[in-house]
């Protein structure tokens, strides 16, 4: 009689039922640890262009630097007198550290710029070429990065 009271238990399906919950818990299992790799994959991505956008920004501020230098350069190029380097900077100190030129006052200073030529002063300037290049190549590493990101995406979305 204990048969006919619960006829849909069975002990071979007690069986197949506890191997598919095993198998859905192994799936979940391999599932996660696949997601754990994608995630990994994805930060590292993601810490690769966060380097390389700090290097671009190095590099673009650098440029931006070498710009200013240069601007510098045609003003400094005439002769220079107390009276212009007052209006451009406010103080002395001001002056000398973005001259790079050590002097004791005003018109140390102004002789100092109006003796040597500023641009000796300052280092050499990169070829546009050369700052083309470098943009390029950063360019091309950043869109492999992309690349690569939206490829971890689409797998992680699987």
């Amino acid at each position: 009689m204990n048969g006919d009271l619960l006829p849909f238990i069975d002990n071979s399906n007690n069986k197949t039922i506890g191997n598919q919950i095993r198998k859905i818990a192994d799936q979940i299992r391999e599932e996660t640890a696949l997601q754990i790799k994608v995630t990994s994959r994805i930060l590292g991505a993601a810490a690769k262009i966060s380097e390389n956008n700090d290097r671009l920004i190095d590099e673009v501020v650098e440029m931006v630097e070498e710009d200013l230098v240069e601007k510098e350069n045609q003003v400094f190029n005439k002769s220079c007198s107390v009276e212009d380097l007052k209006k451009r900077y406010k103080t002395l100190k001001e002056a000398k550290l973005q001259l790079g030129i050590k002097a004791n006052g005003w018109v140390a200073l102004v002789s100092k710029l109006n003796g040597t030529t500023y641009q000796n002063l300052t280092s050499t300037n990169l070829p546009v070429s050369l700052i083309l290049n470098r943009l390029d190549t950063l360019e091309a590493e950043i869109s492999a990065l992309r690349l690569e990101v939206s490829q971890l995406c689409s797998l992680l979305k699987k």
